[in-house]
């Protein structure tokens, strides 16, 4: 009996009647169905707002951030069920790691971008807070704040489990709950993913809900606070794009589509040179991972016209000695397509190329697929084309086959192989293969405005280089115009995504109450306790000290330069310091600030452990010999790291606010300083 695949719809499983037969890529045996019984999306939608999004309410950033450190944890635990069902979508065990460990490895990286740079609360302050008045009463800033809606995620079917929790990373962490729709030929992988999630009961109920099949009337359900974010054909997210209810409620749309991305090979790069071998490797690799069903997979090879035959014979000696096959077989590298259907997709569009092209490598020079039953497989072999003209032929430029398909194009300089690489008319990603910087800089500024990503690929680059299609949780994610025009990922970037941004004026005063920050202006908290006294439980924003003061001496500026060895000519060159816009000599601008931490550090043991860092430092005033200095440090913000150290001692960053101002009460330097601060047990 085929195995249903079941939506997670309102807190319970649906699904028991087969519909739609799920087959196995590598030998077309059945795998799954989808199931036969209608969802209710008013249902799913209304538990997403009624139960999801209080329960994520009900926590914070840094809390959001555990739960998903935590979830990764588990499903890294329980990765092997995950891996058996993975072969039947012709993943390799590498192809497997990709959508696997690739998605736990970008939700590890959110619970880190949460604890480390996200606050206890559900504000993120957007800053600096700037003055609107000018008696310092009226002041400005920005907000970030939870947008109160439903994110819903819709896949491709080429990574049934990183599609789902790159997604699901970010929105999570951002207090949103999420409505998943993978892609139907995989969603087995990805109901396996989500059964795991559910039995973990790390995520609140209601956070995470899964779509199989169509999404009927969902998007029609959904509201202003929402967000729809897709992945897959450019096709499909021009439509999406439009959708009446979308455009209506102007929801955030999100599209990440395949493109033709492309490799180029720098005319300084002759075939004797190791970035040759390089380019070559890159372009045969992301030919076969995956068999080539990635988003951002090389589907153009721009080379120099002198280099074409010695690309094309090294490309195929090396495309050759891939084994094709049943990944669980043993030597077998590149597996078969998701489908039978998406065989026939890629077979035509290679079709369509060829109108305008050679076949250079292809099924007649390659292997028969390898293991048993494979026959009924969706195998595709490696395929190599090559456009004689390209600037003259459109298809190349037009159609992607999505699959282990690449095409070869001449060039005759890097003005062209630029003009040739933007005729994609928007991609994810682009690679330089180049051994020369100069090329590099000046390549890389044009071809950025066409292109989301860009890897630069030398031997120093590639002894540690991630590869040409492999997104990474803290760079973006996307690309302009075929590519879709958003942005994923890309550390904090993709958070604030699903965040909604507000500016709020007021008195600092009130600034600081609504952001949990000290904004300059506001009213301070002074008392006989130094604030380096109070343990960081005890501690309040506008908690605040105004130190005694310090007239500067020669003496401390030749001092310091002998401590320091900076004999720069404004500290100790009379003559020509007088010379200069500041007609004197003046101290060294980090002699201040040692001098400022002496005004207010206060050296006995106590709560204050270490200095963590120094922030926004500005030195806006020059001091001269014989000027009076003076510190202000107030309580600025305060972050719990929710952790202990070896001795099980807890403890904070606390940042100051520091304003050291001279004898005619102007300010000389401003800056913030971080410090480690215990918790009083």
């Amino acid at each position: 009996m085929t195995t249903v695949v079941q939506s997670y719809i309102g807190g319970r499983w649906l699904g028991a009647e087969g519909a739609q037969v799920l087959r196995s890529a590598v030998n077309g045996r059945p795998v799954a169905a989808t199931h036969a019984e209608a969802i209710d999306f008013e249902r799913a939608v209304s538990h997403a707002r009624r139960v999801g999004l209080p329960a994520l309410m009900k926590l914070d950033f840094q809390q959001r951030a555990e739960r998903l450190k935590a979830l990764a944890k588990y499903l890294n635990e329980h990765k092997e069920q995950l891996y058996a069902i993975s072969a039947h979508t012709g993943a390799t065990r590498t192809d497997g790691w990709i959508d696997i460990e690739g998605g736990t490895a970008t939700l590890f990286a959110y619970a880190g971008i949460g604890s480390n740079e996200l606050p206890a609360g559900n504000l993120v302050h957007e800053g600096p807070a700037m003055a609107l008045g000018k008696r310092g009463g009226f002041s400005g800033t920005h907000i970030l704040v939870p947008r109160g809606g439903v994110a819903v995620h819709i896949n491709a079917f080429n990574f049934p489990v990183w599609g789902l929790l790159e997604k699901l990373a970010p929105s999570f962490l951002a207090g949103m709950p999420c409505i998943g729709k993978p892609a139907t030929a995989t969603s087995y992988l990805t109901e396996a993913a989500v059964r795991l999630i559910v039995q973990s009961g790390i995520l609140p109920e209601g956070s995470l809900q899964l779509v199989i099949g169509g999404t009927g009337d969902l998007l029609d359900r959904l509201e202003g606070p929402d967000v729809v974010t897709f992945t897959g054909s450019a096709d499909t997210a021009a439509k999406l794009r439009v959708h009446p209810n979308l455009v209506r409620q102007s929801i955030p749309f999100n599209a990440e589509a395949d493109s033709l991305n492309c490799a180029i090979l720098a005319p300084d790069v002759t075939p004797d040179d190791e970035e040759f071998d390089l380019f070559v490797k890159e372009i045969a690799r992301e030919m076969t991972v995956k068999a080539g069903q990635k988003c951002t997979a090389i589907r153009r090879a721009i080379v120099p016209r002198q280099h074409l035959d010695a690309v094309a014979a090294r490309l195929r000696e090396r495309l050759a000695k891939v084994s094709v096959g049943d990944p669980a077989t043993e030597g077998v590298r590149m597996g078969p397509l998701a489908s039978r259907a998406q065989q026939d997709d890629v077979a035509s569009r290679v079709a369509l190329l060829l109108e305008h092209a050679e076949l250079v490598y292809g099924a007649r020079d390659h292997p028969a697929p390898q293991g048993e039953g494979v026959a009924e497989g969706a195998f595709f072999a490696p395929t190599l084309l090559l456009s004689r003209r390209p600037l003259e032929q459109a298809a190349v430029h037009d159609v992607e086959a999505f699959g282990p398909v690449c095409s070869l194009m001449p060039c005759e300089d890097l003005d062209e192989a630029l003009a040739l690489a933007a005729r994609g008319r928007g991609s994810l990603v682009a690679t330089l293969v180049t051994r020369d910087p100069r090329i590099a800089a000046q390549a890389i500024p044009l071809a950025a405005a066409w292109h989301g990503r860009l890897l630069i690929l030398d031997r120093e680059a590639a002894v540690e280089s991630t590869g040409h299609g492999s997104p990474l949780p803290s760079l973006k994610h996307g690309g302009p115009g075929r590519a879709g025009g958003g942005e994923e990922l890309g550390g904090l970037r993709a958070v604030k995504h699903y965040l909604q941004r507000a500016a709020v004026q007021g008195s600092p005063t009130m600034l600081s109450a609504v952001i949990g920050e000290h904004v300059r202006g506001a009213k301070l908290r002074e008392s006989d306790i130094h604030p380096f006294r109070r343990w960081f439980q005890d501690l309040q924003i506008g908690d605040s000290l105004l130190t005694h003061r310090r007239t500067v001496g020669e003496a401390d500026i030749v001092a310091f330069g002998g401590i320091t060895g900076d004999y720069f000519y404004m500290h100790f060159d009379e003559l020509a310091a007088r010379e200069s816009p500041f007609g004197k000599r003046i101290a060294h601008g980090y002699f201040v600030l040692s001098a400022a931490a002496g005004l207010f550090v206060s050296p006995a043991p106590g709560p204050v452990l270490a200095n963590y860092g120094l922030d926004t430092l500005r030195f806006i005033k020059p001091v001269g010999i014989g000027d009076t200095i003076q510190a202000r440090l107030t309580c600025k913000r305060k972050i719990d790291r929710n952790k202990k150290d070896a001795k099980g001692v807890g403890q904070g960053v606390v940042a100051w606010d520091v304003e050291v101002s001279n004898q005619l009460g102007e300010l000389v330097a401003s800056y913030d300083i971080l410090t480690l601060v215990a918790k009083r047990e």
